[in-house]
């Protein structure tokens, strides 16, 4: 027997061997496609890591791994089971995740939620009859899968590896030849298996249409997994989220600024990697059946280690009931249920413009239609689901998107050789048999199908919602026609320079539509990007205000980006006019020291603009005293105290904490930034990332009110 060795298939991942047992440590999102990149085709145990996000990212991704053993190593077959090492509770949380995503929901859940009978049954049976069966041909549990291998002591004996739980993702494993240690806590990126693949040219916003994050399947390695986003007068809609969404988003130059809503279809991995949304600067819409939105929430409890409804305050539920239809912002939103492993949906949106209908159908993840039949004339379909089906591959609709995987429960591209649609277009998989090579058109990360052009309106409105926003409050509907009036819509790529260090302002003020740019400052012999801007932001705004005429930093667009530019003169008449200058400026003194404290520094641009319009400051001459007391929340943000309080140290009310009511004595000057208690509960409330950012801040302080860390869970 050799002693251990230590493989690195991704930077938050490592596969630790000897002779006779393989353990995977750490499972980043996409983890299957790394191992096959590195011809990994066989583990044996999985060990679940005491950090469970990083980098944006969640690192407790079972499912693939788990159809690679299944499916690929054929554990099953050889009558082994994967062994799940970690601690108890995180174990508990990791097979309760696991029987959500693979078998769905209980019958139980179902009569708590209230499921619709003929339905639920549907799904039940749906779920068995598509369930991995044991020789007898009964549904195998998923916890039947696994053998729980918690540590007792700090270590576990897995195989032929002696694992010890040296530290916070420190490990040493041994046997009798010696022993290898991993650390996880180096890994600081989490990035995707394959290179995404950026625009460099901007799109235009558009009244309907698509735009392709990705296409192919779970298995791809040198793709990512189908996800889309519908773009509607403006605003964007995702279908589902796929992991690495942020990172697919800003390749498209689509700002988080920008995604309104998420159509949710169902749970698997591969389209429900929804942790990104819930570092939004404002809440997202979950367009979903009521049982998958519980699901989703059920599942990020598990994936964080945090309480169900925690995670539910960072999202907003639009029930969508199969059959009924959502007038959704004049989108017309059709539900249907599919066929799959677990509850699933789709949808087809309409809307009308002018005298002119055009529907997009998205089946969403569906068996063949002849397993479909099949499983309907076992009266485990209803006829209703089978007949909306057959109606929607058949129907007119201008565009139809389709699941051709193929393999066991995946659609088959034969099913749409009838379709009536004007144009079809196949996701799920990479490639399409050549038979269908000159009938059918298949999606790819950075394709774009427009539906419903564009026009100048659609512009209009996304300018008076980012400026009201900015603003804080409606927009003056005068000067909103002045400025809109001179207005100028200019478009760049990935890389232009938009506005150069030095140079004179030009008389323009810059409101950025959509994408992200970067704000970089050149200091004699380098290069510094100091802050990132995307949709919603202005650029120029405080040269109005102080009067200083050459731009102190340059801006370049970090992705394909639309700005609009406005007159610097009339900009600077409203100000004026409306008294807002006094207001801007103490905004301006605000935004870098918000920007600096531990409470906010890893907010994004358009966060820290809205927490800033709710900041003031306090001063403490050298001497001074005072009480703060449990009206407001006090954070020092320079100077000394008494009290030997550093840089960041709160006082008086503290949010999700314990108050900090004491009195203060200047023993240098200080300035403290607070909020009153009120708007910055206000504002935790409206803004997922705020709610999130501060609650991670309160764990990593081992604060004793945090109360909402998941214990063990039972897996049904």
């Amino acid at each position: 027997m050799a002693r251990p060795t230590v493989l690195i298939p991704a930077e938050a991942s490592r596969v630790v061997q000897d002779d006779h047992t393989v353990v995977l440590v750490g499972q980043p999102p996409e983890i299957l496609k790394n191992l096959l990149l590195n011809k990994i085709m066989h583990f044996d145990a999985i060990l679940l890591t005491d950090v469970k996000e990083k980098d944006g990212a969640l690192l407790n991704n079972l499912e693939f791994p788990f159809y690679f053993f299944v499916f690929v190593a054929k554990g099953l077959e050889q009558g082994r089971k994967i062994q799940l090492v970690g601690e108890e509770t995180d174990i508990s949380q990791a097979l309760r995740l696991m029987r959500l995503t693979l078998t769905g929901p209980t019958r139980e859940e179902l009569d708590f939620w209230g499921t619709d009978s003929e339905l639920k049954e549907e799904w039940l049976a749906v779920s068995d009859a598509l369930a991995v069966k044991d020789k007898n041909g009964q549904s195998i549990p998923i916890e039947n899968f696994f053998e729980a291998i918690p540590f007792d002591n700090g270590r576990a004996q897995v195989g032929s590896l002696l694992v010890d739980h040296t530290g916070l993702d420190r490990y040493k494993f041994s046997n009798k030849h010696g022993h290898v240690s991993v650390d996880l806590m180096d890994a600081k990126r989490v990035l995707p298996p394959y290179q995404v693949q950026s625009d460099y040219v901007p799109g235009g916003l558009i009244k309907l249409g698509i735009e392709v994050l990705g296409g192919a399947s779970g298995f791809t390695v040198d793709e990512p997994c189908t996800g889309l986003a519908l773009c509607h007068n403006g605003d964007y809609i995702l279908i589902d989220s796929i992991p690495f969404l942020d990172e697919h988003l800003y390749a498209r130059g689509i700002s988080k600024n920008q995604i309104s809503a998420i159509f949710l279809t169902h749970l698997h991995d591969d389209h429900c990697a929804m942790f990104p949304l819930m570092m939004m600067p404002h809440k997202v819409e979950v367009i979903t059946t009521k049982e998958i939105y519980n699901m989703a929430m059920d599942k990020l409890a598990c994936n964080l280690g945090w309480n169900w409804k925690v995670i539910a305050e960072h999202f907003t539920l639009v029930e969508a009931i199969p059959g009924k239809k959502i007038n959704y912002f004049g989108l017309i939103i059709d539900p249907h249920v599919t066929v799959h492993s677990i509850p699933t949906i789709g949808a087809t949106f309409s809307i009308r413009h002018k005298e002119s209908t055009r529907q997009l159908c998205i089946i969403g993840d569906n068996n063949s239609l002849s397993s479909i039949r099949a499983l309907n004339e076992e009266g485990i379909v209803r006829d209703s689901t089978l007949n909306k089906l057959e109606d929607l591959f058949n129907a007119d609709h201008h565009m139809l998107i389709a699941d051709g995987g193929a393999g066991e429960i995946h659609g088959n591209p034969a099913d749409a050789l009838s379709s009536q649609a004007e144009r079809i277009i196949f996701v799920h998989v990479e490639q399409l048999p050549p038979k269908f090579d000159n009938t059918f058109s298949l999606a790819s990360s950075g394709k774009r199908y427009t539906i419903f052009e564009g026009d100048s309106s659609i512009y209009t409105s996304q300018v008076n919602h980012y400026l009201s926003e900015w603003l804080g409050s409606p927009f003056p509907n005068r000067w909103m026609r002045s400025l809109l009036a001179q207005e100028e819509i200019r478009r760049y790529n990935t890389d232009d320079v938009i506005v150069v260090q030095g140079s004179q302002s030009r008389g323009a003020v810059y409101l950025v539509l959509t994408g992200y740019c970067s704000v970089v400052r050149h200091d004699g012999e380098r290069s510094n990007i100091v802050a990132q801007l995307q949709a919603g932001d202005i650029i120029g705004e405080m040269a109005v205000i102080t009067g200083q005429g050459s731009r102190n930093a340059s801006v370049v667009a970090s992705t394909p980006v639309s700005i609009c530019l406005f007159s610097e003169e009339t900009f600077s008449a409203f100000i004026e006019s409306e008294g807002f200058k006094d207001e801007l400026l103490r905004r301006w003194s605000i935004r870098p020291v918000i920007r600096d404290l531990p409470q906010f520094r890893a907010l994004n641009s358009t966060v820290l603009e809205t927490v800033g319009r709710s900041a003031n400051f306090l001063s403490l001459d050298k001497g001074d005293s005072l009480k703060l007391d449990d009206d407001a929340w006090f954070i020092l943000a320079e100077g000394e105290t008494q009290c030997d309080a550093a840089f960041g140290q709160e006082f008086g009310w503290c949010p999700l904490s314990t108050n900090k009511c004491k009195t203060v004595k200047a023993t240098e000057p200080c300035k403290f930034l607070y909020f009153k208690k009120d708007k910055i509960e206000s504002l935790r409330s409206e803004i997922p990332q705020l709610n999130y950012m501060l609650r991670k801040l309160r764990i990593s302080d081992n604060d004793d009110c945090v109360d909402w860390i998941l214990g063990i869970v039972p897996i049904r």
